[in-house]
Protein backbone atom coordinates (compact mmCIF):
# COMPACT_ATOMS: atom_id res chain seq x y z
CA UNK A 1 0.00 0.00 0.00
CA UNK A 2 1.50 3.34 -1.05
CA UNK A 3 1.67 6.24 1.38
CA UNK A 4 -0.67 9.01 0.27
CA UNK A 5 0.51 12.59 0.34
CA UNK A 6 -2.77 13.57 1.98
CA UNK A 7 -5.80 11.58 3.03
CA UNK A 8 -9.11 13.39 3.32
CA UNK A 9 -11.62 12.48 6.02
CA UNK A 10 -15.28 12.15 5.16
CA UNK A 11 -16.00 15.46 6.96
CA UNK A 12 -13.40 17.26 4.85
CA UNK A 13 -14.67 15.60 1.67
CA UNK A 14 -18.22 16.68 2.46
CA UNK A 15 -17.10 20.30 2.97
CA UNK A 16 -15.08 20.25 -0.28
CA UNK A 17 -18.13 18.90 -2.12
CA UNK A 18 -20.15 21.84 -0.70
CA UNK A 19 -17.49 24.27 -1.96
CA UNK A 20 -17.49 22.65 -5.40
CA UNK A 21 -21.29 22.56 -5.51
CA UNK A 22 -21.54 26.28 -4.76
CA UNK A 23 -19.63 27.18 -7.93
CA UNK A 24 -19.96 26.03 -11.52
CA UNK A 25 -16.25 26.26 -12.30
CA UNK A 26 -14.52 24.78 -9.22
CA UNK A 27 -13.27 21.22 -9.66
CA UNK A 28 -11.37 20.66 -6.40
CA UNK A 29 -9.02 22.27 -3.91
CA UNK A 30 -5.27 22.91 -3.87
CA UNK A 31 -3.24 22.48 -0.70
CA UNK A 32 0.04 24.31 -0.23
CA UNK A 33 2.07 25.92 2.54
CA UNK A 34 3.37 29.46 2.87
CA UNK A 35 5.66 31.33 5.22
CA UNK A 36 3.41 32.87 7.85
CA UNK A 37 2.57 33.32 11.49
CA UNK A 38 4.69 33.22 14.59
CA UNK A 39 6.80 30.12 14.03
CA UNK A 40 6.97 29.03 10.42
CA UNK A 41 4.36 28.14 7.84
CA UNK A 42 0.61 27.96 7.43
CA UNK A 43 -1.51 25.61 5.38
CA UNK A 44 -3.22 27.22 2.40
CA UNK A 45 -6.32 25.88 0.67
CA UNK A 46 -7.46 27.40 -2.62
CA UNK A 47 -10.27 26.55 -4.99
CA UNK A 48 -9.10 24.97 -8.24
CA UNK A 49 -10.77 26.03 -11.47
CA UNK A 50 -7.92 24.94 -13.72
CA UNK A 51 -5.11 22.64 -12.50
CA UNK A 52 -1.62 24.09 -12.30
CA UNK A 53 0.84 22.14 -14.41
CA UNK A 54 3.17 20.11 -12.20
CA UNK A 55 0.87 19.87 -9.17
CA UNK A 56 0.58 16.50 -7.50
CA UNK A 57 -2.94 15.10 -7.76
CA UNK A 58 -4.98 12.66 -5.71
CA UNK A 59 -8.59 11.66 -5.30
CA UNK A 60 -9.55 10.93 -1.70
CA UNK A 61 -13.08 10.18 -0.51
CA UNK A 62 -14.38 11.21 -3.92
CA UNK A 63 -12.83 14.70 -4.09
CA UNK A 64 -9.98 16.01 -6.21
CA UNK A 65 -7.01 17.40 -4.29
CA UNK A 66 -4.14 19.21 -6.00
CA UNK A 67 -0.92 19.64 -4.04
CA UNK A 68 1.79 22.21 -4.60
CA UNK A 69 4.89 20.11 -5.38
CA UNK A 70 6.99 22.42 -3.16
CA UNK A 71 4.85 21.24 -0.21
CA UNK A 72 4.71 17.52 -1.01
CA UNK A 73 7.62 16.37 1.22
CA UNK A 74 6.19 18.44 4.10
CA UNK A 75 2.70 16.97 3.69
CA UNK A 76 3.43 13.24 3.18
CA UNK A 77 1.19 11.20 5.46
CA UNK A 78 -1.05 14.13 6.45
CA UNK A 79 -4.73 13.72 7.26
CA UNK A 80 -6.95 16.63 6.25
CA UNK A 81 -10.15 17.02 8.27
CA UNK A 82 -12.92 19.60 8.65
CA UNK A 83 -13.95 20.44 12.20
CA UNK A 84 -16.68 22.62 13.65
CA UNK A 85 -16.52 23.91 17.22
CA UNK A 86 -18.55 26.48 19.14
CA UNK A 87 -16.05 29.18 18.16
CA UNK A 88 -14.95 28.27 14.64
CA UNK A 89 -14.98 25.86 11.75
CA UNK A 90 -12.31 25.01 9.25
CA UNK A 91 -9.94 22.52 7.73
CA UNK A 92 -7.44 20.95 10.11
CA UNK A 93 -4.31 18.91 9.45
CA UNK A 94 -2.81 16.01 11.38
CA UNK A 95 0.69 16.03 9.99
CA UNK A 96 3.39 13.58 11.12
CA UNK A 97 5.99 16.06 9.85
CA UNK A 98 4.87 18.82 12.20
CA UNK A 99 7.37 19.50 14.97
CA UNK A 100 5.85 22.58 16.63
CA UNK A 101 2.84 24.87 16.61
CA UNK A 102 2.55 28.48 17.69
CA UNK A 103 0.39 29.35 20.70
CA UNK A 104 -2.36 30.92 18.60
CA UNK A 105 -2.54 27.91 16.27
CA UNK A 106 -2.04 29.95 13.10
CA UNK A 107 1.32 28.52 12.07
CA UNK A 108 3.41 25.39 12.45
CA UNK A 109 6.96 24.18 11.95
CA UNK A 110 7.22 21.33 9.46
CA UNK A 111 10.16 19.12 8.58
CA UNK A 112 10.54 17.28 5.31
CA UNK A 113 9.45 13.66 5.46
CA UNK A 114 12.37 11.27 5.79
CA UNK A 115 12.13 9.05 2.73
CA UNK A 116 14.03 6.21 4.45
CA UNK A 117 11.48 6.20 7.29
CA UNK A 118 8.61 6.21 4.79
CA UNK A 119 10.04 3.22 2.93
CA UNK A 120 10.55 1.35 6.24
CA UNK A 121 6.99 2.14 7.34
CA UNK A 122 5.60 1.05 3.97
CA UNK A 123 7.49 -2.24 4.08
CA UNK A 124 6.29 -3.04 7.60
CA UNK A 125 2.61 -3.00 6.53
Amino acid sequence: MALEIITVTQNAANRIKEIIGASDDVMGVRVSIKDAGCVGVSYVIDKVKTPIKGDDYIISNGVEIFIDPKATLYLLGTEMDFETTKMSSGFTFKNPNQTEECGCGQSVILKKAELEELVKGKNSN
